[in-house]
């Protein structure tokens, strides 16, 4: 059986996912944006930052 299959065996066992998002301070579903709120979301540049690279020795008081 291929991974399609089982997947489409089991749909009806699903639940679906619903993608919060931080919005104006405060964490909004995604579901209840509006067309301008969905379309700047789109639009957004994701990253991921990396570690600091830091060769600092921490000196005991």
């Amino acid at each position: 059986m291929t991974d399609a299959e089982i997947l489409k065996s089991c749909e009806n066992e699903r639940q679906s996912v619903e993608c919060w998002t931080r919005v104006m301070g405060y964490f909004r579903p995604y579901s209840h944006f509006n067309k301008g709120k969905k379309s700047e979301f789109e639009e957004r540049m994701w990253f991921t930052e990396e570690k600091a690279n830091c060769d600092c020795e921490v000196k005991a008081a």
